[in-house]
C-alpha cells in the first residue's frame, strides 16, 4: 500500500514516498502544462481565423453614385433679416383656424409664436398690418420658370430634351437661368417656394429642382436646402405625339406603357448590380463595378426611395395604371399633374397617398383634358384626398391667390362647403406637402420657415395684391418701396414699365 504519511515503525517510508514522488510530480507538471498549451493553441479563434482581406479601393472620382449623391449642393443663404412681429393681422393659415386681430413674431428666419395674444419681444422690429390678411408665403409645385424663360425666344427654350423618351439623367437646373424675370414677377404676386420641372415630351423628362424665389446669380444660390429631388414622368398624349410625329417608339398609350416598364427593369437590374458590388467589396472580395450610367442613376434613386415622381398625367384612366406599374416595380408616385380626371378616382388617390397638381378652371384644350370640371380641387378636398393648385404658365404664377378663389368658389356653389383655411391650404400646404417639404414651410407654424405674404385686401378677391413678402423672415418684396422690388439683371436698361 502506498504510503502517504510518516511511517511510525522506520519513518522511512514517507522519505521513500517523497522522493519517489518527485519525478512523477515533474512529468505530470511538464506533460499538462504542453497539453494545456497545445489545447489553448488549437482552441484560439485568433489562431485559426483567416486573415483579414483588404478594404476595396475607393473608385476614382466619378465612378461611384454613392460617393456624391448631391454633387450640385444647394449655396442658398437667407437674406439678412431682424427679430420682427406683425401685429393687428387677420392670419389665415390652412392649419387651424383664422385668426382676427393676431400676431406673428419671427425671429432667425423662423416662425417664433403666432397667435391673438402672442408676446411681442423688446426688440422686435413692429409691422402694423392694421386688419390686412397675412397667409403663408405661396408654392407652385409645377413651374417652369427659368427653364422656359422670358424673353421667349429659341435660346431660352431649355425644358424639354426631345430627342429620347427616356431622359432620367438630365436635371432641370442645367437648365434654369436664374435672370429670367419671370421670377421677380412670381415673388410680386407671393410666391416663395416652387419646383421646376422639365416638360413633358418625354416618358422620363428628367429631374426637377425646388427653388426659394430669392434673386441670385447662379441655381444653387436659390435651391432650397435639403428638399428631396424629384423625377418628372409623362403619361397621355405628349410622349406618343412626339415620338410618333418623328416615326419613332413610342407613337400609342401603350408603347408609353411598355417603355416605362423596360426602363424600371433595367434600373433594377442596375441596383442589383451596385448592390452586389457593394456587398462584396465590404467584406474584401474581388468585385468589378458596374459601368456608372447617370439616367440609370436617377432610375435607381426612386426605387430607393431617395427621388420622388411627380408624374404628368390628365385621365383618371391612365392615373390608375401608373399606379400599377408603381406597384409592380416597388416606388410611389407622390403627385399626379395636371390631374384633370382625379375627381374620377379620388378614392384611389387617397388610398395611395398621391397629390393632385391641377388648376381651377383649365380644360378642354386637348382631349385627354376634356373632362375637367372646375370642382375637381373642391371634391378631392371633400374626398380627403390631397390636392393642390399650381401655374404652369409664366402668367397665371402671378395670381394663383385667385386661382385658389376660383376653385373655392366653383367648390361652393356644388354644396361642398370648401372653408377658407382650405383654400388656402391648396396653394400654401397642401404643395410642400407633394414637394416633401411640408415641415420646413407652407403654414404659419412656430418653427418653420418664415415666408409670409401681406395683402392689400382679401386673398381671395380680385382687387388683392401682395404688399409685402417675407423669405425666411427677411422683407424680400414690397410693393410700396423699389428697394424691394427685385429686377433681372436682364431688365435693367429696358424701358421703363417693360418688366411687367
Amino acid at each position: 500500500m502506498a504510503r502517504t504519511g510518516l511511517d511510525r515503525r522506520t519513518g522511512r517510508g514517507h522519505q521513500r514516498s517523497c522522493r519517489k514522488g518527485i519525478p512523477q510530480l515533474r512529468h505530470w507538471r511538464v506533460t499538462g502544462l504542453l497539453g494545456l498549451i497545445l489545447i489553448a493553441a488549437f482552441a484560439s479563434p485568433a489562431a485559426t481565423a483567416p486573415a483579414a482581406k483588404p478594404a476595396a479601393a475607393a473608385l476614382p472620382p466619378g465612378l461611384d453614385p454613392f460617393a456624391n449623391p448631391d454633387p450640385f449642393p444647394s449655396t442658398y443663404r437667407p437674406l439678412p433679416s431682424e427679430p420682427t412681429a406683425i401685429i393687428n393681422a387677420d392670419i389665415l393659415t390652412p392649419d387651424g383656424p383664422e385668426i382676427a386681430r393676431g400676431v406673428i413674431v419671427m425671429s432667425a428666419g423662423k416662425i417664433l409664436a403666432v397667435g391673438a395674444g402672442a408676446a411681442v419681444p423688446a426688440d422686435a422690429r413692429v409691422i402694423d398690418a392694421h386688419g390686412r390678411t397675412v397667409t403663408p408665403g405661396i408654392i407652385d409645385p409645377h413651374s417652369h420658370l427659368g427653364v422656359y424663360a422670358s424673353p421667349g425666344v429659341q435660346a431660352m427654350s431649355d425644358g424639354n430634351e426631345a430627342t429620347d423618351p427616356d431622359t432620367a439623367e438630365v436635371w432641370a437646373e442645367h437648365s434654369v437661368w436664374p435672370q429670367d424675370p419671370g421670377f421677380a414677377h412670381a415673388l410680386a404676386g407671393g410666391v416663395t417656394t416652387l419646383e421646376i420641372l422639365p416638360g413633358s415630351a418625354n416618358l422620363f423628362g428628367g429631374r426637377s429642382v425646388i427653388l426659394k424665389n430669392v434673386a441670385a446669380t447662379t441655381v444653387q444660390g436659390m435651391k432650397f436646402p435639403g428638399a428631396p429631388y424629384d423625377l418628372k414622368m409623362a403619361c397621355g398624349e405628349n410622349p406618343k405625339r412626339v415620338y410618333g410625329d418623328k416615326g419613332r417608339f413610342p407613337s400609342t398609350e401603350m408603347g408609353n406603357v411598355a417603355g416605362y416598364r423596360a426602363a424600371w427593369i433595367r434600373a433594377r437590374d442596375y441596383q442589383r448590380k451596385w448592390d452586389d458590388y457593394r456587398a462584396k467589396a465590404a467584406k474584401g472580395e474581388k468585385a468589378d463595378p458596374p459601368t456608372r450610367d447617370l439616367q440609370l442613376d436617377t432610375l435607381a434613386g426612386v426605387l430607393r426611395g431617395e427621388i420622388r415622381i411627380q408624374n404628368h398625367c390628365y385621365r383618371a384612366d391612365e392615373m390608375a395604371q401608373m399606379i400599377d406599374i408603381s406597384h409592380e416595380f416597388g416606388f410611389h408616385i407622390a403627385a399626379f399633374h395636371h390631374a384633370s380626371e382625379s375627381y374620377k378616382i379620388a378614392d384611389l388617390l387617397k388610398r395611395e397617398g398621391i397629390c393632385s397638381v391641377t388648376w381651377a378652371e383649365w380644360s378642354g384644350f386637348k382631349m385627354e383634358s376634356f373632362d375637367g370640371i372646375e370642382e375637381n380641387a373642391a371634391m378631392l378636398q371633400r374626398a380627403g384626398a390631397c390636392v393642390t393648385l399650381s401655374s404652369d404658365d409664366a402668367n397665371l404664377i402671378q395670381h394663383l391667390n385667385l386661382e385658389a378663389a376660383l376653385a373655392m368658389a366653383a367648390g361652393n356653389r356644388a354644396g361642398l362647403a370648401i372653408t377658407r383655411p382650405e383654400a388656402i391650404g391648396w396653394i400654401t400646404l397642401a404643395p410642400a406637402k407633394a414637394l416633401g417639404i411640408d415641415t420646413k414651410t407652407g403654414s404659419i407654424t412656430p418653427g418653420k420657415m418664415a415666408d409670409l405674404v401681406i395683402w392689400s385686401a382679401d386673398p381671395f378677391s380680385v382687387y388683392a395684391l401682395a404688399d409685402q413678402v417675407f423669405i425666411d423672415g427677411a422683407l424680400a418684396y414690397d410693393a410700396r418701396d423699389p428697394r424691394y422690388q427685385p429686377r433681372s439683371d436682364f431688365m435693367l436698361g429696358q424701358p421703363a414699365g417693360a418688366s411687367r
